[in-house]
């Protein structure tokens, strides 16, 4: 498992580098993100639908959102990118 830490930053920051952090990782490895932008509870959801990551939990303790995502194979944007 990964984790990304994208607290205090703002939409779309949060979802920009989740995308570049599944990029980096094989396929079925776990990325938690940290986010406290209330933008994310929306965001990551529809970012999973978008590209087929899977949305493993949502969760909110406190003022952190905490999303655990799944890659998988052929999806993401070269790290480069």
């Amino acid at each position: 498992m990964a984790l990304l830490d994208v607290k205090g930053l703002k939409c779309p920051l949060p979802v920009l580098r989740a995308k570049r952090a599944l990029a980096a990782l094989d396929p079925g490895t776990v990325l938690e993100v940290e986010a406290t932008d209330p933008a994310a509870l929306k965001d990551f959801p529809a970012f999973c639908d978008m590209t087929g990551h899977v949305l493993l939990e949502a969760r909110t303790e406190g003022d952190v959102f905490r999303f655990r995502i799944r890659k998988v194979a052929g999806h993401g944007v070269p790290a480069g990118d």
